[in-house]
């Protein structure tokens, strides 16, 4: 139940509840096989725990040296603080080392988190890894047929050569690895094995969920309908969101200047124009309205109204007319 309402994945609940932190009914609890009834009171450190929300999830783009933990013991900067104001309490679906980045699922489901990270899932998983040293494809087709590293066996592995540039001390790869386990360190050890050093490991996409544009430590919402056609076989029915559209969505980036084709409004402090100086604003006028007469800043010299240029004698020809003499009577001077 803890685990749904968000609080904390089944593991860390666990360890809340051996710590002493969870309590039912004001009675402090020593393990999580208890059954809670409609009405009773849950609380951790004190706080009741509220009713779990419709599940929800988030993608978010990781950058390199944040640790994917709510609280890091070493004191380093954490995933969850890096987040933007206004989400709910999330928990990570699996987690990417300290120097990994890319794609990192965000939930406040942890039934959700659990079944999306358990390799008997069978959830695909696909990376770049950027390493240093040499090998073959044919070499890392064997990882196909699964591989034992010091003790621990990985499964399945496709990996997928995409380029490679020679150099005095070896050779920089880009390396395309696809896997359904995602055990801890998976990536690093099973190329370690074959004699590659990986460093920079991304993750392009988790399952149905893609990176795409998403900059270093941008979050956005899953909508609830796509979570309905993607993952309903993961979430109960009385726990499946509604409607159509996400409910956070991240702040508009402010862009400095003035847009080509943008109206520049006044604003307190604020100069418009390139020269530094506040410009009027434009009085808009009611339809059938004169437009308002042009305003001078004192001193300036109003316009001095056009000479007036007498006309004397027949009128002038227009310049494309032709001339020729009149009939009967003298040329005209």
């Amino acid at each position: 139940m803890l685990a749904r309402a968000g609080v904390a994945s089944r593991r860390e609940v666990e360890r809340l509840i051996e710590a002493g932190r969870v309590a039912l009914n004001g009675k402090v609890l020593t393990t999580p096989a208890v059954k809670v009834e409609p009405g009773d009171i849950l609380t951790v450190d004190g706080a009741v725990v509220t009713e779990a929300e419709p599940a929800r999830l988030f993608r978010y783009h990781k950058p390199i040296d944040l640790v994917t933990s709510h609280k890091d013991p070493q004191g380093r900067p954490t995933v969850f603080e890096a987040l933007p104001p206004g989400l709910p309490r999330l928990i990570s679906v699996g987690r990417l080392d300290i120097n990994s980045e890319g794609l990192l699922l965000l939930t406040n489901d942890g039934g959700l988190a659990r079944a999306l990270e358990m390799p008997t899932t069978g959830i695909v998983r696909r990376y770049r890894a950027r390493a240093r040293g040499r090998v073959t494809q044919e070499k890392l087709d064997t990882l196909t047929k699964g591989i034992t590293v010091e003790g621990v066996h990985y499964g399945s592995i496709e990996a997928t050569l995409d380029k490679a540039k020679e150099g005095p001390q070896g050779a920089n790869l880009w390396i395309t690895v696809v896997l359904a386990e995602g055990k801890n360190r998976e990536v690093r050890r099973v190329l370690e094995a074959l004699g590659l050093k990986v460093n920079r490991l991304i993750r392009l996409s988790y399952g149905p969920f893609a990176l795409s544009t998403l900059l270093p430590g941008e979050v956005e919402e899953v909508g609830p309908r796509v979570i309905r056609e993607q993952l309903a076989q993961h979430i109960a029915p009385q726990n499946l969101p509604k409607g159509d559209r996400p409910l956070w969505k991240k702040a508009a980036a402010v862009v400095a200047g003035p847009r080509r084709g943008a109206v520049e409004i006044d604003r307190p402090g604020k100069p418009a124009g390139r020269s530094g100086k506040p410009q009027r604003r434009a009085r808009m006028t009611a339809p059938g309205e004169p437009p308002p007469k042009k305003e001078y800043k004192p001193g300036w010299a109003k316009p001095k109204p056009k000479p007036v240029i007498a006309k004397t004698g027949a009128p002038k020809r227009h310049s494309g007319a032709r001339k020729t003499p009149r009939p009967g009577g003298p040329k005209r001077g």
